[in-house]
This record gives C-alpha cells, sequence and structure tokens, in this order.
C-alpha cells in the first residue's frame, strides 16, 4: 500500500502538551537530501544505512498525547564512498491513511484508547491505530517497523510503506518492539503480552522468515512487558507488577503499578512449551529495556536497566499541560538465575541512571 505523495505535518500544541514540547516537537515534513555537508571526511570503505523510528504524529492529536502515541517516522542516513544522505518518511498506517483522508486526527492517544473512532470515519483501518512507532529491525530479507500493541508492518529499504505483515498469515495479534535475533541461527525471538488477558504469547521464527514455534504462558494479570533476552538455549522474561487496567480509562492511570503482584524471572527452553517455563521470585522491580543475557552452565545472566517505581504518565485526569510521568531514572542493573539450586537475584551495577543503552549485536545470546 506504498503512497509516494509527501506529507506536511499538522502539529502546533496549542495546550503546550509536555510531550510535544522542545526535542519533542515533532519533524513537519519529509525530505531527501542527496549529499549531506560533512565535517572531516567520511571512509569511503563505509557503506550501508543506519534507520531510526521514532513517534512523530502527522496531525494535532485528539486530547492528552502521550509520546507512546506518535505516528511512526523512519529517518535514513546512507553512507557510500564517503559521502552520506539522508531520507525520512512516516509508515503509512492503515490509521494514518485514513485521518490523510480526513485531513485531521480521528485516533485517540493511550490514555483513551477504547475511544474508538466511528468506523464511518475510518472503514478498515480499524478501532485502533498502528502506529509502527517504536522500533525497526530487519531480518530474512525484510525489513518490519515494531509497535508492540499490533502486527508488525513491513517496509522498503527506500522506508516506503508495504503495509502490515503477519508471517503467511501465522501471526494474528501483537508483537514486541523488541525481538531477538541470534546472529548464529539467523532465528528471530519475540513475545506479545495483552491488555485484557493475563498471558504472554512467545514467538520464535527461523532464518528464513517462517513462523515456526509458539507458546502462550499464563501470567498473574495483564502485564506491561516491553522487552526481554535470549541465551543459546533460553528466552528469559521478567514478569514485573506494571499491569493493565483498562476499567480505569477516564478515571486514572491505565497502566498501573502494584508491587504487591511481585516480580519473577521466567526461563523458557528456546522452543519450549507452557509446561516447561520455570519462574523465580525476585524484588519488585521493572525492566523496560535489557541489554543482553548469556548462559554458563546452570547459571543465567542478563542486565538491563532497572525502575524502582515506574510511572508513564498515561492518565487523563490532570491537564493537559502537565505530566503525570515519574523522571526518576531507571539504574544498571544485573540479574541471575541458578536453576540447579533455584534461586535468583538482582544487583544495581551503576549510580548513574539512564536507559537505551546499546550492546553489540554480534554478541546477542552469548557473554557480553
Amino acid at each position: 500500500m506504498t503512497i509516494q505523495q509527501v506529507l506536511t505535518g499538522h502539529v502546533d500544541n496549542p495546550e503546550h502538551q509536555p510531550d510535544l514540547e522542545g526535542n519533542l516537537f515533532p519533524v513537519g515534513d519529509e525530505a531527501d537530501v542527496a549529499r549531506l555537508e560533512i565535517t572531516g571526511a567520511l571512509p569511503t570503505a563505509l557503506r550501508g544505512s543506519f534507520v531510526r523510528n521514532g513517534p512523530n504524529p502527522l496531525f494535532q492529536p485528539l486530547g492528552r498525547y502521550h509520546m507512546f502515541d506518535g505516528d511512526g517516522m523512519l529517518h535514513r542516513i546512507r553512507f557510500d564512498g564517503g559521502q552520506a544522505s539522508y531520507r525520512n518518511r512516516w509508515i503509512r498506517s492503515k490509521g494514518l491513511q485514513a485521518e490523510s483522508a480526513i485531513g485531521r486526527a480521528v485516533y485517540p492517544g493511550l490514555s483513551d484508547v477504547l475511544n474508538f473512532p466511528d468506523a464511518s470515519l475510518v472503514g478498515d483501518a480499524g478501532p485502533v491505530k498502528n502506529p509502527a512507532n517504536t522500533h525497526i529491525v530487519r531480518h530474512a530479507g525484510r525489513y518490519l517497523a515494531l509497535w508492540e500493541g499490533g502486527l508488525p508492518t513491513e517496509v522498503t529499504a527506500e522506508l516506503d510503506t508495504v503495509g502490515e505483515f503477519d508471517f503467511d498469515g501465522q501471526l494474528h495479534g501483537a508483537m514486541t518492539a523488541h525481538p531477538r535475533i541470534d546472529p548464529r541461527t539467523g532465528e528471530m525471538f519475540f513475545f506479545a503480552y495483552s491488555v485484557f488477558e493475563p498471558v504472554i504469547r512467545y514467538y520464535v521464527v527461523d532464518a528464513d522468515g517462517t513462523l515456526v514455534h509458539r507458546a502462550k504462558l499464563p501470567v498473574p494479570a495483564p502485564v506491561m512487558m516491553h522487552d526481554f533476552v535470549i541465551t543459546d538455549h533460553h528466552a528469559v522474561f521478567l514478569d514485573s507488577p506494571i499491569v493493565f487496567d483498562v476499567a480505569n480509562i477516564g478515571k486514572g492511570p491505565m497502566v498501573q503499578w502494584r508491587p504487591d503482584n511481585g516480580t519473577r524471572i521466567g526461563v523458557l527452553p528456546r522452543r519450549g512449551t507452557a509446561e516447561e517455563v520455570r519462574w523465580f521470585e525476585i524484588d519488585p522491580g521493572h525492566v523496560q529495556h535489557f541489554w543482553n543475557g548469556w548462559a554458563d552452565g546452570d547459571r543465567i545472566e542478563f542486565s538491563g536497566t532497572r525502575f524502582e517505581h515506574p510511572e508513564f504518565g498515561i492518565d487523563t485526569s490532570g491537564p493537559l499541560d502537565e505530566s503525570s510521568a515519574d523522571d526518576t531514572p531507571p539504574y544498571p542493573a544485573r540479574f541471575w538465575v541458578d536453576l540447579a539450586a533455584g534461586e535468583a537475584g538482582w544487583e544495581q551495577t551503576d549510580d548513574l541512571g539512564g536507559d537505551f543503552a546499546r550492546f553489540n549485536d554480534a554478541r546477542t545470546g552469548v557473554r557480553s
């Protein structure tokens, strides 16, 4: 469903919403710059593209805006022969196409997501927009833009939108925005949570892009699980007490921190079933982004940035120019599981707060 016309943004933020201010204000134009100005010199042997994804609303949002809501926009810098070029494109989701045809936003944000737009306005785009705004990965020759609330969206190397991708009809729901790709086997591993149902759905895709394994893992509550890790032999999950309560929409936060629910590390064989997952209790905490994990015999180690008490501000109850999000950063932490002893734990590894750290993807699943 590639659309070639250039789009122009229509956001002015008259309510001074925090997630549309300053550096978070959306880029308003699609651009192509064939030859970027270079300070110094680029190696002539450096060839390839760096592509990033992020939320960037095309139209002035309806009501409260959260950064999780924005339409996906891809930015690409291409390197070739000592030169560099730039291109950016909005992802033409079905929802964005419906809004473009009308000329304004019709989908509310996550804080009011169940206030569905009238079908006469959005047609087959559905009641919830899939903005594909969180991440982009390349696997089995495809580029997939990801949003954990829906199917992946396939795009081309030139950033044109192909459409939602369901692995030849094998995926019927959402896909995490942070799959793990094993560089040694070419397999891709991912999961999905449910806003309504206490369950995690886990999937394995082989190197040629075929979805070959699935498992349904019960959990105590509808958890917001954003990321996970793999080792050579396992998929490892953190079931933390940050849960959805859709009945609270319009009255308070849809996502709530309930530490009494506890926190568990789940260890599953890579192609395991629900009967094979093992859960290990640890102190309450939440990790939005992990770095890497590996196994050494019966010991599994993995790392990420740990929130003591996360609050992401998905709430309709306050003024539009105020955010209920907690700015306290997460801190680097190391987690471990001793499979033989049946024990698990964690420790903080640094007092420098932050998130979105990266490691060498060639070391995914092995010691790093």
